[in-house]
């Protein structure tokens, strides 16, 4: 490399002063005075995130800033989840199982590991003498491990671990060499007021008796939430198991959950319909199977950095921070359903987080730490990466600790809306509200629970003579749902909570009221706490976005009239003036009648090469970005 272009690149990569101006530049050699400065080293990284490792310009938010991993998957299958795991109480199984992945260890578990690693690399000092040394440090020493190897070397065997377990030191024959370095994030950010995922990489070289540095600024890729519009890859629902199914202290109703077949029939037939592959069940523990709500133990976020030709992605699964009081006999006890993430779907390529807070707590309470209180708004005008969406309540609220996890992950890029869920007997923010494809500017919408609708359409039911039909088996007939006085009056409160919610989403958003999808669902108050309300009949935004075309909706059991559920009738059209197909699926005892719908008992892993390069973008952007969504 001729010097004037080494001077360069030195001054470019040292200075490194991306978002943040300095005051002055960083010099790369520090000489003693009076002393001939000694060589001084270059760190080359990929800080336009071409997926070259270069010095070339940066740009986007991240300037100047280098992007590595979280590297928590587990490439090579090697950690271990016992049947004793599963059921075992209290929360020592969790940390065991948590601490367990590629990082946890000083070595590079095969080339699929070292794809996770980001690179760097120092050109060789060909100058220096037999007795110089080079020392690495980072200002943030238990949040990366970097692994170096001879320049050239392209076996994973050849990477060792240089900092923290090498003490950073490295030889003058590696110096004059030249050094590929391979850096990994051991953790992610869960709290951004004490980490904000950035990281300074110094090397020191010290040669008789002078000093010269280089530095290069690193940024943890953010964990960014996969939103509806994006289409699914994989399915995931339970299934019965053996056994009784739940323990005594969380006694299930007799018969519940049941209709898993026509459940499986209906969500089969609808993936097939909308081109993804059949779902994939799984049953739970002889003890736990009866927890069958699959969105509500992870959120899935995906994490990616540039690679030569593309983009290297990580899909990490942000267990929710559910905690059981299962008696006094028995410690607090995270959510035993969760742990068949590390079981059954870490590995290469999938990691698990959790933030959990091991205390007691009432069930209604614990019940806002459940990924399906957790969801997320696609790309528009001002955030393009999205933003995230979850419920609270004045008296019950999400743990602190995991709401910090929820809000730091995504290092700024998908800043939160909050809404007010506290007037739900489950709380979650999937029951009132879904994202869906839409034909305005931005392509998506709202579809909103609209409990003023159903009513109306029992009332012309009723009109039509079909007053003295049943909604489903074990429901009043159409009149005597309309005649009772404590249900409607509950179905209004209701509408007025879902109203201010409406509000908060149209300020947050700037969608207009026109856009809004509304359908059809009745609210009743609960039994076991009668200020807090429910969906009585199947809450219909309360399922699958499949792709952006194909929405698996829960089957709403609404008035016969003619032969045509008006509930049917009515979302189907409003759903279709979107462009969206409903496929139906029956979860009446299977997820309904035990507080959940479609949506609770799946989740979804989808395709998020849309949002993938998250560096291009700026998180202060005003313009309105058009985002591929699949159709």
């Amino acid at each position: 490399m001729p010097a004037r272009r080494i001077t360069a690149v030195c001054a470019s990569v040292a200075t490194l002063t991306g978002a943040w101006p300095l005051a002055a530049p960083v010099h790369a050699a520090e000489p003693t005075p009076g002393s001939t400065a000694a060589a001084t080293p270059v760190l080359l990284a990929d800080t336009d995130h071409d997926g070259e490792v270069n010095a070339g310009p940066a740009g986007g938010d991240a300037a100047g800033e280098a992007v590595f991993l979280p590297n928590l998957d587990d490439s090579e299958r090697r950690c271990r989840v016992a049947d004793a795991d599963l059921d075992a109480p209290g929360g020592a199984a969790d940390a065991r199982l948590a601490a367990c992945d590629d990082a946890a260890d000083a070595r590079v578990n095969g080339e699929p590991d070292a794809a996770d690693l980001a690179r760097l690399r120092l050109p060789a000092m060909p100058g220096l003498g037999d007795a110089a040394t080079g020392l690495l440090s980072v200002d943030a020493p238990d949040k990366v491990r970097i692994f170096a190897r001879r320049d050239g070397d392209r076996l994973p065997s050849g990477f060792r671990p240089a900092l923290p377990e090498g003490d950073g030191l490295l030889t003058a024959a590696e110096l004059r060499a030249g050094l590929e370095f391979g850096v990994e994030g051991r953790d992610v950010v869960r709290d951004a007021s004490r980490w904000d995922g950035r990281v300074t990489i110094t090397l020191t070289v010290t040669d008789h008796g002078r000093r010269s540095v280089a530095r290069v600024r690193m940024r943890e890729a953010p964990l960014l939430l996969q939103n509806d519009l994006q289409p699914a890859v994989e399915v995931l629902a339970g299934k019965p198991g053996t056994g009784p199914g739940s323990p005594p202290a969380l006694p299930f109703p007799d018969g519940l959950p049941g209709g898993w077949q026509e459940f499986a029939r209906d969500l089969r037939g609808a993936t097939h319909a909308a081109g993804v592959r059949s779902p994939r069940f799984v049953a739970g523990t002889s003890q736990w199977w009866k927890d069958t709500w699959w969105q509500d133990i992870f959120e899935p976020t995906t994490a990616t950095m540039p690679m030569p030709g593309g983009v290297r992605t990580m899909r990490v699964l942000v267990r929710s921070g559910n905690v059981l009081d299962l008696g006094e006999a028995s410690a607090p006890t995270p959510r035993p359903m969760a742990r068949l993430l590390f079981r059954d779907l870490r590995g290469p390529g999938v990691a698990v987080v959790q933030q959990l807070t091991l205390t007691r707590r009432d069930r209604l309470t614990d019940l806002r730490n459940s990924t399906g209180n957790v969801e997320s708004l696609p790309p528009y005008a001002g955030h393009p990466q999205g933003r995230l969406l979850y419920g609270t309540g004045r008296t019950r609220r999400p743990d602190p600790a995991f709401v910090r996890l929820l809000t730091g992950m995504g290092q700024g890029l998908q800043p939160p809306v909050v809404l007010d869920t506290g007037w739900l007997l489950v709380g979650h923010v999937d029951e009132t509200m879904h994202v869906v494809r839409a034909r305005n500017a931005r392509g998506w919408t709202l579809m909103i629970a609209d409990p003023r609708m159903a009513a109306r359409l029992l009332r012309r039911a009723e009109a039509a003579g079909a007053g003295g039909t049943r909604l489903f088996p074990g429901s009043p007939t159409v009149a005597g749902l309309l005649g009772d006085r404590a249900l409607m009056a509950a179905n209004d409160r209701a509408a007025g909570h879902i109203d201010a919610q409406l509000d908060t989403m149209l300020a947050a958003t700037g969608l207009g009221r026109s856009e809004i999808v509304r359908v059809p669902v009745l609210f009743s108050a609960s039994e076991a706490e009668p200020s807090l309300l429910k969906a009585y009949t199947p809450g219909i935004p309360n399922g699958l976005s499949l792709t952006a075309r194909e929405f698996a909706a829960p089957a709403p059991y609404g008035p016969v009239v003619g032969g045509h559920d008006l509930f049917r009738r009515a979302a189907r059209s409003a759903l279709a003036a979107q462009g969206v197909h409903v496929r139906w699926v029956a979860d009446l005892s299977w997820a309904h009648l035990l507080g959940g719908e479609v949506h609770c008992a799946t989740n979804a892993l989808r395709d998020t090469r849309s949002t993938a390069r998250w560096w291009a973008y700026s998180a202060r952007s005003t313009a309105l970005l058009t985002m591929p969504f699949g159709g």
